[in-house]
């Protein structure tokens, strides 16, 4: 029977959940729920003195805002110390791992001495057990790491998933610390901390993880792992390596450069099913499609089409996206995310159904919520019209017609069909065009030159507001 599938993503709380990771999960997610398997969440938290609760929470909030739902976790690396302990003692006992008391100055006078004679630098395996081989005189006062024993001949292969087979030469790889003793100052007793490289084997064979997608900058890291795994007999999960997102500036897009936030594009206005869409075709495709839905998405992804080329992030065409999404949004969605919007920016609530009307009227014009919420805004707050679109516009030609079209409005039932009844009439009695005195309207009301139609705008205006920015004349 072919197994259960089971994915992962494993974030490290250093810091945002940056977007590499989300495409990361986002692709781990669809697989998972392609074959009907499950995916997993787990922290990455052994380096303890970055890790923090705040990158925790931010981590599985953006999860949440992109709808990723995991099935397990999240599971916490650092609660799993015993775990890993009773792993590497089985590994020393085996021969497969070993201790080793080399100081850090030791290493350092190795790997020069190592570049001086012009060879690759390597640890020399000087604790390595070997048949016949006397070993060092144990230092006091030095607490060991552990090493891996990594075959010395031979090679690593694997059939990636994204790069196709894949084989490295164990000669080229070192003997890998997989346990580092306790930090200084720890307790008495304290355990210990894995490295990467090992916990992540433990935690993937733990959790029966069949198949890992990540970032391509983890391929050298990939023989080891596998190596790990063959020494304790575990199964193996397949591997896909995706290439890196690419900034504006081509430069590789990461947490210390430039990278921004998941959570940063929630609150500038982006709809989780835009940056999904927008994140997917980073690096995979489905023919043609360039909008699909998350439903889609799960009935495609079966791990093929996956691009070996990086991704280069284009704002412009996330924005795109994004607005195509906002003209598909239900109106009492975005009225909701509007009004939560202008409570941040110290706007008392709106009427519900005034509400979800503007956002049914102007979302067709935004690329974001930010800028729904501008369109919005300027029904609730003061505007004050651009000196140079006042001069342009609200000329000595067309004020008679502004007087008389804000004494007509002060007396008619307040509807689009009425206002757009008055506005007609008011350009017949003064000989005028639409746009002569439209465009002077929307400047002194809206404080733009371009909105959708006027009298569906002024309709959801309040006729007292109206009336008085008319008076400005």
């Amino acid at each position: 029977m072919t197994p259960t599938v089971r994915t992962r993503i494993a974030p490290s709380p250093t810091g945002f959940l940056h977007l590499g990771t989300a495409r990361t999960a986002l692709y781990s997610w669809a697989y998972a729920r392609h074959h009907g398997g499950h995916f997993i969440l787990r922290i990455e938290d052994t380096d303890v003195a970055r890790s923090t609760q705040e990158s925790v929470d931010q981590i599985i909030a953006s999860m949440r805002w992109l709808g990723l739902d995991y099935d397990e976790g999240p599971h916490y690396q650092m609660q799993r110390l015993e775990r890993y302990h009773a792993v590497v003692e089985q590994m020393i006992a085996a021969g497969a791992a070993y201790r080793c008391w080399c100081t850090p100055a030791e290493l350092d006078e190795m790997r020069e001495a190592q570049r001086a004679r012009g060879e690759k630098t390597h640890y020399d395996r000087r604790w390595r057990p070997e048949p016949g081989k006397v070993l060092p005189v144990i230092p006091a006062g030095i607490q060991p790491v552990v090493r891996l024993r990594n075959p010395l001949d031979g090679s690593v292969t694997w059939d990636d998933l994204v790069k196709g087979p894949i084989s490295i030469a164990n000669e080229e790889i070192d003997d890998l610390i997989i346990m580092r003793p306790p930090p200084e100052g720890a307790a008495e007793g304290a355990l210990g901390i894995p490295t990467y490289n090992f916990a992540v084997v433990v935690d993937d064979w733990d959790m029966g993880i069949t198949h890992v997608f990540r970032g391509d900058e983890h391929v050298n890291n990939t023989p080891w792992q596998i190596n790990i795994f063959q020494a304790l007999g575990a199964p193996q999960p397949r591997f896909g390596h995706c290439p890196i997102i690419l900034g504006e500036d081509g430069l590789k897009l990461s947490k210390r450069r430039g990278a921004v936030s998941v959570t940063a594009y929630e609150e500038a206005g982006y709809l989780p099913e835009a940056m999904l869409n927008y994140l997917a075709r980073l690096g995979w495709s489905h023919g043609d499609d360039e909008l699909f839905t998350r439903e889609q998405m799960v009935q495609w992804f079966d791990g093929s089409h996956l691009a070996r080329s990086p991704a280069q992030w284009d704002p412009a065409k996330l924005a795109w996206v994004n607005a195509q999404y906002l003209k598909q949004a239900d109106d009492s969605r975005l009225a909701a995310l509007v009004a939560r919007e202008l409570a941040r920016r110290g706007l008392g609530p709106v009427a519900d159904d005034l509400m979800r009307r503007r956002c049914g009227l102007y979302k067709d014009r935004c690329t974001t919520v930010v800028e729904l919420a501008d369109w919005v805004e300027m029904h609730e707050v003061p505007v004050v019209p651009a000196e140079a679109d006042v001069a342009q516009h609200v000329t000595d030609a067309v004020r008679p017609a502004l007087v008389a079209l804000r004494d007509r409005l002060a007396e008619i039932d307040w509807d689009a069909a009425t206002i757009a009844q008055v506005l007609k009439q008011t350009l017949t009695a003064h000989g005028l065009k639409m746009p002569q005195l439209a465009i002077p309207v929307r400047v002194l009301v809206c404080g733009r030159t371009q909105t959708p139609s006027l009298d569906a705008v002024l309709a959801l205006f309040e006729r007292r507001t109206v009336l008085a920015r008319l008076q400005h004349l």
